[in-house]
């Protein structure tokens, strides 16, 4: 195999260091945060207050969730330990939805708490080596980084709000839902029903009614035929 010229050598370089830099996280994004104030020294710690607007598809899709430019509050408390930055916070903020059984809207607060370790990527000023790349490579699946002294609470925060709201919400615990035949609202009308038809005995009662119809219309018919009969008479 030839060698690749240095033009696509550089080339390739490039397009790398393009691709590394366009998934660098951007301090400009209102749920990244900075610790470069809070420092690497053990036990430092930082407190951050922020109100941001809510992104796209925050819940449980098509249930229930925090429409997207809604107000979040967000109350974080930054610690610097050994592996990295542990951060506890707490998020508030308004979800919409519409009950499961009446499909009326259902409104949420959420008050959610969390806590994650946002870890250093390789070994720290204080010489500690890096693990090895198989080392537990299940839990390095689940862990996030610091990138830059940079962390991206997005992930988390989306965690934290799906496990605070509702899979199944309901406008009160009483609900009676809606009629399964109609539609009508049972909240509205709680008496409302229908009649129970066995379909086995359908046939049989459009006999029966058939019947009757065919009595009443020789009854009709017998009383016209003695009307007639008496006039008759009368006219004799």
């Amino acid at each position: 195999m030839l060698p690749l010229s240095g033009g696509i050598l550089d080339l390739q370089r490039s397009v790398k260091a393009g691709t590394a830099l366009n998934t660098r996280l951007d301090h400009r994004n209102p749920l990244v945060f900075d610790t470069h104030e809070l420092g690497r020294r053990p036990g430092a710690m930082q407190r951050l207050s922020r109100e941001i607007a809510a992104p796209a598809d925050l819940g449980v899709a098509g249930v229930i969730g925090v429409p997207e430019g809604a107000p979040l509050k967000l109350e974080l408390r930054l610690e610097s330990v050994m592996e990295g930055v542990l951060v506890t916070g707490t998020i508030r903020a308004s979800a919409e939805g519409e009950c499961v059984r009446c499909l009326e809207p259902v409104d949420r607060e959420v008050d959610a708490d969390f806590q994650e370790m946002f870890s250093y990527p390789d070994a720290d000023d204080r010489g500690r080596p890096k693990a090895e790349p198989a080392d537990d490579a299940e839990d390095d699946e689940d862990t996030l980084y610091l990138e830059d002294g940079l962390f991206d609470l997005e992930p988390v925060l989306r965690d934290a709000v799906v496990l605070a709201l509702p899979l199944q919400p309901v406008c009160r615990e009483d609900c009676l839902g809606l009629c399964p035949q109609c539609g009508v609202s049972l909240n509205e009308d709680p008496e409302h029903h229908h009649d129970a038809v066995d379909i086995r005995w359908a046939a049989l009662q459009e006999l029966v009614g058939t019947d009757q119809d065919g009595e009443k219309d020789n009854m009709s018919g017998t009383a016209s035929d003695d009307v007639q009969s008496a006039a008759e008479k009368q006219e004799k």
